[in-house]
Parts: structure tokens; C-alpha cells; sequence
């Protein structure tokens, strides 16, 4: 297994549970290798470089995925709009769409960065602007793949029937790395589900359309 790592808090429960189920040396080495924001295992999955990942919404319609992804119900905390000049993510691809179809004009902040920002500054959670016109979870990205269909159909269907319980000093790494508490953090955690359900993806479907709604409007 080649599987790209999103090293967002967001995910570490799936990346703990990763360092335990996969066994082979190569399969932890490139977990380690091949990691960083999302836009960058976005690349990394369409070049396929990484044969599974947990890749941006709006670039999944194209591929196979399962029923395991990033989702937020009313808040996120993590993506966030906020007042200025209208400026991107460079990160994000699904976040900066999102506010573009919400017709919301700022700069829009993902991750950790956005957590810590969000505790200083009056910016809008960019789930719940989403959940205030949809009444619906918004999926930020989903568990995709190109190969091995039935082998990464079963992890990621595992990875959701069995709760993951962070070590500390996973989590003492993060709350150095973000400067935030570990109260912070399990908070944060608490916004997140993983399992994309009817709900899901008909908020999903939903989002797709619009971007391509906005999309044709530029034409």
C-alpha cells in the first residue's frame, strides 16, 4: 500500500491507525514520505504517485472512493473566511471553491494555521455558512483510490468501525507544533466525523453541482 498523509490534526485519528495496521517497512516509509497539505497530496494522487489518499472533494468526483472522509456538521473551526482582501488558500482546493460558491468574499485559512487563527480574530466557519443554507454536513474531502480497490475499500471500512484513541505523545507533538492545548485539540476532534452517510452525500452531491454552476458562469 502507497497511501498519501494529510498531516492536518483533522486526521490524525486515521493516521494512528494507519502506524498500527499497515505492517510493511515500505508501506510506514511512504507514509512518512509522501505527506503535506492538501493540495499538494491532491498532486501527488492524480500523478499517482500514492495509490490511495484522502484527496479533496471537489477533485473526487473523478475516482473511486469509499465511505470514509473529512466531514463537519454546523462547524469546523478549521476553515474558516476571514475579513480582507479576497486572498486563497493556496493549501486548499475544496475550502477556497467553497467559499466562492457560498458567493463569500475574504481570505479563506485551512488546518492548524486556521485553528489558532480562529481564536484571535472574528472569521466566518465556512461549515456552518454552509450548513445555514443547506441544513447539511459539509465533506471536505474523501478516501479515494486507484488501485487495490477491495484491499482499501476494507481499511478504510475498518478505520470506521473501530474508534482510535490518540496516544499523548502524538498529541503533545501536535500541540507543540500548533500551539494549541490538548483540551483544544480533543475539542476540534469532536467536530469531526468520518463516515459519509445519505446526509453526506447529498450535501456532497449538492456542492458539486454548484461548483459547476460556478464554474459555467465564468464562461
Amino acid at each position: 500500500m502507497k497511501i498519501g498523509n494529510i498531516d492536518y490534526i483533522n486526521l490524525l485519528p486515521f493516521y494512528v491507525f494507519l502506524k498500527k495496521e499497515l505492517k510493511k517497512s515500505y508501506e510506514k516509509a511512504a507514509l512518512h514520505y509522501y505527506k503535506g497539505v492538501p493540495s499538494h497530496i491532491n498532486q501527488l494522487f492524480i500523478k499517482g504517485k500514492v495509490e490511495a489518499a484522502v484527496i479533496s472533494s471537489i477533485i473526487s468526483a473523478k475516482y473511486n472512493c469509499s465511505d470514509f472522509g473529512i466531514v463537519a456538521n454546523k462547524k469546523v473551526l478549521s476553515v474558516i473566511l476571514c475579513p480582507g482582501e479576497e486572498k486563497n488558500d493556496s493549501d486548499s482546493n475544496t475550502s477556497n471553491m467553497l467559499a466562492k460558491v457560498l458567493g463569500l468574499q475574504g481570505q479563506v485559512l485551512i488546518g492548524d494555521k486556521a485553528l489558532l487563527y480562529q481564536k484571535k480574530y472574528q472569521c466566518k466557519d465556512l461549515a456552518n455558512e454552509w450548513y445555514k443554507h443547506y441544513h447539511l454536513p459539509f465533506v471536505f474531502a474523501r478516501f479515494c483510490y486507484k488501485k487495490e480497490t477491495k484491499k482499501y475499500k476494507k481499511l478504510a471500512n475498518k478505520f470506521l468501525q473501530h474508534p482510535v484513541k490518540i496516544p499523548y505523545y502524538i498529541l503533545k507533538h501536535y500541540m507543540k507544533r500548533s500551539h494549541l492545548s490538548r483540551k483544544e485539540i480533543l475539542h476540534y476532534l469532536q467536530l469531526i466525523h468520518y463516515r459519509i452517510g445519505k446526509r453526506e452525500k447529498r450535501s456532497l452531491q449538492i456542492f458539486l453541482r454548484k461548483v459547476h454552476a460556478t464554474h459555467l458562469k465564468k464562461l
